[in-house]
């Protein structure tokens, strides 16, 4: 009795112990989002979700604050030398997740790399986020210069949007393995990529610190980041309401008030950096006039559509940029809803009886057939096609295509929040993404010269030169920005949405 007594208190000391020295229970945080990554290559996404995705695990020279100010990350500082000439220098320590330091002649290999313009073979679309950047040259372990081939003010604007990846692994691995394999600076490394199911990912434990502009700096504090792929938007809501995720991005507006009721969970928003428009063919009569276009912007009600079906989550807008951008005029006239003005307009154009077609995919469908309806009141007759996105995209941007097409509900990210960023791809004779086919000599001119012009004060005024000819040209009917809006866990603390769509959980905690 007595040994079999002492068997039983040694045991219960032991499980005493073994309970007292487990380790505490992995913390992570589940986000519910809509779409796989395309790729893990930083230099190739060409997909705001996908680069999402990527900037967990890589960091770039240079971030964004959650006020979008451009601060340092992989960088400690730098400076512009001269017009032509930028100097980073490099924070001491940082780190790969093989644990190799990165150098200079990293920094040097990733823009070399997008500078070629061909990754794997394939078109590279980060390449035109360099603009006239010339080369890259290496001055030290821990300097490197960029050497413009002519003034680009917007060059440090652009540079969070280019992560640093290690050159040794590149060359080990090759273009196609960085496709589904990291080495990345960032707060947390790949675990598993579980394609159109889950990617998940783990802390780094002795990461650098990251964006000290950004506080707290230092590793994650959650062990485990997953992504779970749900583009079903029901799923994503239910996913999130039962406690199965804890965040969920692109929260519908018909989910607001089920998901603030919630006793567990919140909506998040922020102001977006997605300018919506009807891109009209400004090529094709009747729209070649411009008294037509302007009629199209008296007969849309912006403001009933944002309040009826946005759920009141979007600011209207009468021209091209977010009220955030740098150089917005917020003077700018507006196309205010008047059916009797656009009446009077297209009769004075000449133009009765107009039917017209609008183009959209899927994802658009109920706005556009609410702009259709809206248009009837003016005397307009129109109709909604709905295509493939990768259908409809390459139709508006080519000119041969769209020619018998009339308008194009769509969209254009301006995630620098710099004028360049939206005008020069949209609205810049030959842009790649001018759906419009606008073309006006006056605004190409001002745009030129505010990409190479230093002075804030000056470039700025270009800018709102610019803003004021493009509005009263009409070359869309101009919609709304809308705010990105997000589900959230009220488990989660110490994150909040970023309006370039950067789910940045290095500063997360839950409960």
């Amino acid at each position: 009795m007595r040994n079999g007594a002492r068997r039983v208190l040694v045991g219960l000391l032991l499980a005493g112990c073994a309970l007292t020295a487990s380790p505490a229970r992995a913390t992570e945080i589940r986000v519910g989002f809509t779409q796989d990554a395309l790729t893990l290559d930083p230099a190739n996404p060409g997909n705001r979700d996908t680069e999402t995705i990527i900037r967990n695990m890589y960091d770039g020279l240079l971030t964004r604050d959650p006020a979008m100010r451009v601060v340092p990350e992989i960088a400690e500082s730098w400076r512009q030398a001269d017009p032509l000439t930028y100097e980073f220098r490099l924070r001491e320590g940082v780190r790969f997740h093989d644990g190799t330091t990165l150098t200079a002649e990293d920094v040097k290999f990733t823009m070399d790399r997008v500078l070629n313009g061909t990754i794997g073979g394939q078109t590279n679309p980060r390449r035109d986020l360099l603009g006239p950047l010339q080369r890259v040259d290496v001055v030290d372990p821990r300097t490197v210069r960029f050497v413009l081939a002519k003034p680009w003010p917007l060059l440090p604007a652009m540079l969070p949007f280019q992560e640093i990846v290690s050159q040794a692994f590149v060359k080990r691995m090759g273009d196609q393995g960085l496709v589904t394999e990291e080495d990345g600076t960032g707060p947390f490394r790949l675990r598993e990529w579980r394609r159109g199911d889950s990617i998940v990912m783990e802390r780094v434990p002795d990461y650098y610190e990251g964006a000290t502009d950004i506080p707290p700096a230092g590793p994650a504090r959650v062990d485990r980041v997953i992504y779970r792929i749900m583009p079903d938007n029901a799923a994503r809501v239910a996913a999130l309401l039962a406690g199965d995720v804890d965040i969920i991005n692109a929260l519908p507006v018909t989910a607001v008030r089920q998901v603030n009721a919630n006793p567990g969970t919140q909506v998040a928003t922020v102001n977006g950096t997605r300018t919506f428009f009807l891109a009209i063919n400004n090529a094709k009569p009747p729209f070649s006039d411009v008294r037509v276009r302007r009629a199209l912007n008296h007969a849309v009600d912006r403001k009933l559509i944002i309040a009826r079906l946005l759920n009141g989550l979007a600011t209207p807008l009468n021209g091209v940029l977010s009220p955030d951008a740098f150089g917005f005029d917020p003077e700018l006239p507006e196309y205010t809803y008047d059916p009797g003005k656009a009446r009077a307009l297209l009769a004075e154009a000449g133009v009765s009886g107009l039917s017209l077609t609008i183009d959209t995919d899927g994802a658009g469908k109920e706005i556009s057939e609410a702009i259709a309806s809206m248009l009837a009141r003016s005397g307009i007759m129109a109709k909604v096609q709905v295509w493939e996105t990768a259908v409809l995209v390459p139709i508006w941007r080519d000119p041969a295509k769209r020619a018998d097409h009339d308008l194009f509900f769509t969209s254009w990210g301006n995630a620098s929040l710099d004028p360049s960023d939206i005008m020069i791809p949209a609205v810049h004779s030959g842009g790649r993404g001018n759906t419009a086919g606008y073309a006006n000599p006056e605004v190409d001119r001002l745009l030129d010269a505010a990409e190479t012009e230093v002075d804030r004060d000056k470039r700025r005024a270009l800018y709102m030169q610019a803003q004021t000819i493009i509005n009263a040209d009409a070359p869309w009917v101009f919609l709304w920005l809308p705010q990105d809006v997000y589900g959230v866990s009220k488990r989660v603390h110490g994150w909040k949405p970023s309006a370039d769509s950067k789910i940045d959980l290095s500063r997360a905690t839950v409960e």
